[in-house]
């Protein structure tokens, strides 16, 4: 598929703040249903990325595979866990979330500092 600069990289642009969006909705999201939801979403735009590299059979089957079956089978997993255990506590920060939060911020700083 031949796009024209500007929209090839508007595309990718897109592509990859979704990316980045429902992978920290997967971490962040306390809700595990939620967090699955974010996780279709990273399937989703993960096959989409195929797309404008003329990989059409490869985009088809990562939506068919990895969003129709292993995210339907997640939610199903989470939805007959016992929902009321997730909801006890409303420790929204904890030292661990702090503390991992300090890493991976500073790994980030490295990786944008070097690129």
């Amino acid at each position: 598929m031949d796009l024209p600069g500007p929209i090839h990289d508007f595309l990718l642009v897109f592509l990859g703040s979704g990316l980045i969006l429902g992978g920290l909705g997967v971490v962040l999201l306390t809700n595990p249903i939620y967090s699955a939801f974010s996780l279709g979403l990273v399937f989703v735009c993960i096959s989409l990325l195929y797309i404008p590299s003329n990989s059409h059979f490869v985009a088809a089957a990562q939506l068919l595979i990895y969003v129709g079956a292993i995210n339907v089978l997640i939610i199903f997993a989470v939805m007959f866990m016992n929902g009321s255990e997730y909801y006890k506590d409303l420790n929204l920060w904890t030292v661990g979330d702090g503390v991992t939060s300090v890493v991976c911020t500073s790994i980030f700083a490295s990786l944008i500092t070097t690129i």
